[in-house]
């Protein structure tokens, strides 16, 4: 994902739903057959059309039945029930009623891997588990973690509010989700980086509250029909929520925003003298169609797209921008979209070409689906919308968080863009750092590229969660960190 900064997929997407028409059913594996080892939680993605899905699978024995359920974090989808389930000495089978149809997973048990096909009506992919941690129970943490819904208007956002077990009151931290729908752990790909973060910080004495983005989990309302500003104002609620809490230090309550969170955080901090700080991790300091043009040249890039398809893809952007502005021309964005989708798959090996099905099926959704998003009051706000102005008006102290190897919010333009905003505007407490060897979940990359997440450690690279824990501490009055 999110997934993550304005990097969505370009296949179809599954569209959790009930009540899916009765297909054939594989047959069931002989009692003798089963494997009990499957039982346990499984991490891996769907790739389709060399871009991955992160799914999490947790298959359950269950006397002599096999039960399963799949979390698909970037659309904010948790324990969906899986039906036929089989799992055998050398199959695993399990199907997930999206949409009008199935989608389908038929792979091999080789080990602790899993990996197979996937098929979703004339979409075709592969996919592949790892064994994940065996579940146990987690040791409860040295500090108190409370359930809590918080009202902005119409939208209820629930959330998990962390404390620390020391007396209050404590200084606070409101966390903002990068782009997409984002639960409360921004959770992709099984890495939760803000269950990490929330976790480090109330270890260090500063409570955190973090909320289930609109739409997903326990919070109403809906993403796609809501803009930055409106994730903004959402801030704002958690910050209000936390000053009518006594044990919460109302004199210093910060943001941390990631990604488009670190757009949001900064319009919030200006709305409201109610925030101390600020933290933007991967921030941009430019607008929205200059982040999404250097992204698309930087991830392809670095997938080793060809560069005569890489400038088409920029063509093709430019095109989409113009009819999100003007409301006119998506029939010729939908053509246009169409035919480099086409090219694209045609430099495919011919093997990958005829896992995938009808090509022009494949195409046909792939653009949809951009043309979709393109079409959105989020992406209309975020195309033009300058960071600048805003970051201009901040008179809070602010720490600002780049990686070196982040493809998606590029270090180096949006530093620089920053850097000039705060001269000009005389900030004067501020620090901005480059972590060199960061992507844009901070983990320590080789390329940066997206598809090399899930191959990376689910961790931040050392030193990151120390220097946010030190810094907020510094701006929350705690005493210097041993």
């Amino acid at each position: 994902m999110r997934r993550r900064l304005f990097c969505r997929l370009a296949a179809v997407l599954l569209a959790l739903a009930c009540g899916a028409p009765a297909v054939a059913q594989p047959p069931a594996a002989p009692p003798s057959a089963r494997q009990p080892s499957v039982a346990g939680r499984w991490e891996g993605a769907i790739s389709i059309m060399g871009q991955d899905l992160g799914v999490v699978v947790v298959f359950t024995d269950v006397g002599s039945v096999m039960t399963a359920t799949i979390d698909i974090s970037e659309q904010g989808a948790r324990g969906i029930p899986l039906r036929n389930v089989r799992a055998s000495a050398g199959r695993a089978y399990f199907e997930l009623p999206a949409g009008p149809g199935l989608a389908v997973f038929d792979g091999t048990v080789t080990g602790d891997v899993i990996s197979g096909t996937f098929t979703q009506g004339q979409v075709k992919g592969t996919f592949q588990l790892k064994r994940g941690t065996a579940l146990r129970p987690e040791p409860p943490p040295p500090y108190r973690q409370e359930e809590v819904t918080v009202q902005n208007g119409a939208i209820i956002l629930a959330g998990t509010l962390t404390m620390p077990a020391t007396p209050g009151p404590h200084p606070a931290v409101v966390l903002i989700t990068g782009s997409g729908p984002q639960n409360r752990d921004e959770e992709i790909f099984g890495i939760k980086p803000f269950r990490m973060i929330a976790d480090h910080l109330t270890r260090a004495g500063i409570a955190v509250l973090r909320c289930d983005d609109r739409g997903v989990g326990g919070s109403t309302g809906s993403v796609a029909k809501s803009t930055t500003a409106d994730f903004a104002d959402d801030a704002l609620a958690q910050v209000r929520y936390l000053e009518a809490r006594p044990d919460i230090d109302k004199a210093h309550i910060g943001l941390l925003g990631h990604s488009e969170g670190g757009l949001a955080a900064p319009m919030a901090a200006v709305k409201s003298k109610s925030v101390a700080f600020i933290v933007l991790m991967s921030g941009p300091a430019l607008t929205g169609e200059k982040i999404m043009l250097a992204q698309g040249e930087l991830l392809g890039v670095a997938e080793r797209v060809p560069p005569e398809q890489v400038r088409a893809n920029a063509d093709l952007q430019r095109m989409m921008f113009a009819a999100a502005r003007s409301g006119t021309g998506w029939e010729a964005v939908t053509e246009a979209g169409e035919k480099l989708a086409l090219q694209a798959l045609a430099r495919l090996p011919e093997e990958q070409r005829k896992a995938m099905g009808d090509p022009q099926i494949v195409a046909r959704q792939q653009i949809a689906a951009q043309v979709g998003s393109a079409r959105s009051p989020w992406f209309r706000f975020f195309l033009d919308y300058d960071p600048a102005p805003t970051l201009a008006k901040v008179e809070v102290p602010v720490l600002a968080l780049f990686g070196g190897k982040d493809l998606q919010v590029p270090a180096e333009s949006n530093r620089l863009a920053m850097e000039e905003v705060f001269a000009k505007s005389g900030h004067k407490d501020h620090r901005i750092v480059v972590m060199p060897e960061a992507n844009h979940l901070y983990q320590q990359a080789n390329t940066g590229s997206v598809s090399e997440y899930t191959t990376l450690k689910k961790e931040f690279l050392p030193g990151f969660l120390d220097l946010l824990a030190t810094w907020i501490g510094e701006h929350a009055g705690l005493p210097p960190r041993k």
